[in-house]
């Protein structure tokens, strides 16, 4: 279905039952809504309603070119938006990768529309930003955002001989299927540029806002993770002050919704129904 939200329009993947707790689905990069398909099903088996959102830059009719239109509040602004258009008051939250930071924003600045949070990969922004500054390994992980942020040149990289590079970095997900279903969308005009100015809108100012996090919140780590490592994962829970659990799923890449959606699911209806 399509959402008007913001004078924008967002693609949003619904199922389950109508009548069922809702649930915001937030996508990371470069993926988009169906990263959740293999999750949802045991969510509507629950009894859940979910509605996976393809976010700023990712739907076609929500694609501004500023670079400042992709910067955090506006990403959350965006989930709030949608979750009024849906009519929606409250729901559970779950995010991957750029997903899960927009969730942590939601969570934190707006307790009254999340029921409850299950961040995957990414951790609160405090404890990846301690990690950044201060772990060597994290700092090496982080690499790639260099190059992400190189307006043009990052492009030009990443779409060469038909996304190659792009493909490289997304090859972890196993299945060529899956790999071609998220990097054939980025080659289509302005849609990669439109990704990567989430890293290039990225500022530790607006990370910095996002404050502690008191609603019910379960984080979901995989210790074979490219991009996030232990340092950052288990300082996630000292800017939580609700319920917490740390969730850590063994030999799991980063590509959590895809390559581990059996587990994941269980974490989120454990959390959903409050067996911590």
């Amino acid at each position: 279905m399509r959402v008007e939200a913001r004078g924008l329009t967002f693609e949003v993947r619904t199922g389950g039952p109508e009548d069922g707790e809702p649930v915001l689905l937030l996508h990371g990069f470069p993926q988009h809504g169906g990263e959740w398909d293999e999750v949802t099903p045991a969510l509507h088996a629950a009894g859940l309603r979910t509605y996976a959102l393809d976010q700023r830059g990712y739907s076609p009719g929500a694609r501004p070119t500023e670079v400042s239109a992709y910067r955090m509040p506006e990403l959350v602004a965006d989930a709030v938006a949608v979750l009024d258009a849906l009519g929606v008051d409250a729901a559970h939250v779950v995010g991957h990768d750029w997903g899960s930071a927009v969730g942590w924003g939601l969570a934190a600045g707006h307790p009254e529309r999340v029921r409850t949070l299950t961040a995957v990969s990414v951790p609160h922004p405090a404890a990846f930003g301690h990690a950044l500054a201060h772990d060597r390994q994290q700092k090496a992980r982080s690499s790639y955002m260099v190059l992400f942020r190189q307006r043009g040149t990052a492009e030009k990289v990443l779409l060469a001989g038909r996304a190659a590079v792009l493909r490289r970095m997304i090859s972890g997900l196993g299945d060529p299927r899956r790999v071609d279903r998220y990097a054939e969308p980025m080659r289509q005009p302005g849609a990669l540029t439109a990704a990567l100015n989430w890293y290039r809108a990225m500022s530790n100012v607006d990370l910095g806002r996002i404050g502690t996090v008191t609603v019910p919140t379960t984080y979901v780590w995989s210790d074979k993770d490219f991009a996030i490592g232990r340092t950052a994962a288990e300082a996630c829970a000292r800017h939580v002050a609700g319920e917490y659990r740390f969730v850590e799923l063994a030999g799991v890449t980063h590509w959590i919704p895809d390559r581990a959606p059996e587990p994941l699911a269980e974490a989120i209806l454990a959390r959903v129904r409050g067996l911590v």
